[in-house]
């Protein structure tokens, strides 16, 4: 079986081949495992690029980030244009993945059903995070693969349908890693913090890494935060230490990836399908 992170889309179609076999004829190419939820990397060097009519930003060397939603069925049209008029399309159909339900009980109902009274601050801090996922940096750290931030179990997957103390919730849109408390997390890449938030409700210590192009990480439930906003890192820096402050049943790094808004599977874009146990 070929591992998932060699696909490359060419010629439009998938081709199921490692990336230094790939066609030397074509100018625009997709590496990423495009299934949906997945952050897909771009290269087209002196171009201009559009993905479903929308222009996205090009690096100087010709690396371009867009994603495909947790729920996509419909192709995704990437189209560039060279300095030279020449033209190069690929249609992007995603792999389309089935998605586990979880349920967890034992979490304290204010958590679950937040009263009147908490219900603002939810949105005030909601908001917070969605302002720092606006920013389209020309950082270029998203087209390398990220390492896993912290050593543990994965507990939960991306995508799964939460139901919470018996409530149906909204799909789990980040890896759960099960670690002890206190234990480390790294920065998986380069990257600068926009967001470090010691103690919002839902998701206790939370902080926001922006990667570039639109592509960013968040790290939720620390008990402490080792950055702060404004601070740049560097791939394996301390950032943080794992807690289950928040909506929480135990000890965990929350691991989520966002392209913008849109969000994506982070496992999906590492140099290997799970942590080191520790």
């Amino acid at each position: 079986m070929i591992p998932r992170r060699k696909f490359l889309i060419a010629g439009g179609a998938f081709i199921a081949l490692p990336l230094r076999l790939r066609a030397t004829d074509a100018r625009l190419s997709l590496s990423g495992s495009m299934e949906q939820g997945s952050l897909v990397v771009g290269a087209a060097k002196g171009a201009t690029v559009t993905v479903d009519g929308l222009a996205v930003q090009v690096s100087p060397g010709g690396a371009f980030a867009f994603g495909l939603n947790y729920d996509q069925v419909k192709p995704a049209t990437i189209a560039a244009k060279f300095a030279d008029g020449k033209t190069e399309t690929r249609n992007v159909l995603p792999i389309v993945r089935h998605y586990e339900i979880q349920r967890i009980n034992g979490l304290p109902e204010p958590y679950v059903k937040p009263p009147p009274e908490m219900q603002a601050r939810i949105v005030r801090e909601n908001a917070l995070v969605a302002e720092a996922r606006k920013r389209d940096t020309a950082a270029n750290a998203f087209a390398e693969p990220f390492d896993w931030p912290a050593k543990g179990i994965v507990s939960s997957t991306f995508g799964s349908q939460r139901i919470d103390n018996g409530e149906p919730m909204a799909p789990h849109f980040g890896v759960d890693i099960a670690a002890a408390a206190n234990s480390p997390i790294h920065a998986p890449a380069d990257g600068a913090v926009w967001l470090a938030e010691p103690d919002f409700y839902l998701t206790g210590g939370t902080t926001l890494l922006d990667h570039g192009h639109g592509v960013s990480t968040v790290y939720i439930h620390q008990n402490e935060l080792c950055v702060k906003a404004g601070d740049v890192v560097k791939r394996g820096d301390l950032i943080g230490l794992i807690g289950m402050k928040g909506r929480a049943t135990g000890p965990h790094l929350h691991w989520g990836m966002n392209w913008f808004q849109m969000r994506l599977d982070p496992s999906r874009s590492t140099a290997t399908p799970a942590p080191d146990k520790g």
